[in-house]
């Protein structure tokens, strides 16, 4: 059984966190805060589970997630937990073959996988989190896991700040003033002014590390992307152990990531431009 939101430790996306947040935006919005909720869960939710972190009505939730199952978005388990439904899955294999970004990424990206033999990252911006839109997997025996299609934080991600360093100065202090800054690691940034002071630092030098802030023994160093007619602000990375990434070695992946992210950007600038 789950405790309450306030004393669980929540996983990247923080679905509860959502669910609430997603309460005042109609129908349509309460059924997707659902969906999240049940597929971002460290586990499997029954329905006093989503009850109690969503704090809706007891039949408008029963009904909801009725019509959410029928629909195939979520499965009913016979134990009496959901599940992410299958035509999710579908929706998902469309989504990442028809992403026009991470066509034009993916050959830079296995450039840049081939130079450095690490774990290369491809991520876009999604309000206050980094969406992973494809990974190509190191080499090495020891290696990291994420999965494409999760969300991660921007405040202890590479390719979260490195995205932040891009946006206009009132977004970015907008967005950072309504953080809700989470220990991921004893090493994770929890207070605005110590970010806005990395990202400054970042404007200048180009690059963003992530030196074991999001995840314990992971590190990475990431290069923001833009494609200002299309909104899509991101980045990519290189990422590895922290015994295998240290400074040095991050400092001499920052030049190809920077070269990569470059080349991205100047075929996204031919690719999405207006026909």
């Amino acid at each position: 059984m789950l405790h309450d939101a306030t004393e669980e430790t929540r996983d990247q996306s923080q679905p509860a966190d959502r669910a609430l947040l997603s309460a005042d935006t109609g129908t349509l919005g309460k059924a997707i805060a659902l969906v999240e909720l049940v597929c971002c869960a460290d586990q499997p939710l029954r329905f006093s589970d989503i009850l109690r972190l969503t704090d809706q009505p007891r039949g408008s939730l029963h009904r909801q997630l009725k019509h959410l199952v029928l629909e195939g978005l979520l499965d009913l388990s016979p134990d009496g937990t959901y599940a992410a439904g299958l035509r999710l899955l579908n929706f998902a294999s469309r989504a990442w073959a028809q992403n026009s970004a991470r066509k034009v990424a993916e050959p830079h990206l296995r450039r840049l996988q081939d130079l450095t033999g690490e774990t290369v990252h491809f991520g876009a911006l999604r309000g206050a989190d980094i969406i992973y839109l494809d990974k190509l997997e190191s080499r090495q025996t020891v290696r990291m896991h994420s999965q494409v299609g999760n969300a991660s934080p921007v405040y202890c991600t590479g390719i979260g700040k490195a995205a932040l360093s891009t946006l206009e100065d009132a977004r970015v202090q907008q967005m950072v003033r309504t953080l809700q800054f989470f220990p991921f690691t004893p090493k994770t940034i929890l207070d605005p002014e110590t970010l806005l002071a990395e990202i400054r630092a970042i404007r200048t030098q180009g690059f963003a590390y992530d030196r074991e802030e999001h995840q314990p023994g992971i590190c990475c160093v990431a290069a923001p992307i833009c494609a200002v007619s299309r909104g899509f602000v991101g980045g990519v990375s290189v990422t590895a152990p922290a015994f295998r990434a240290q400074e040095a070695q991050l400092r001499d992946w920052a030049r190809p990531v920077l070269s990569a992210a470059a080349r991205i950007e100047a075929d996204l600038a031919v690719a999405l431009a207006p026909r």
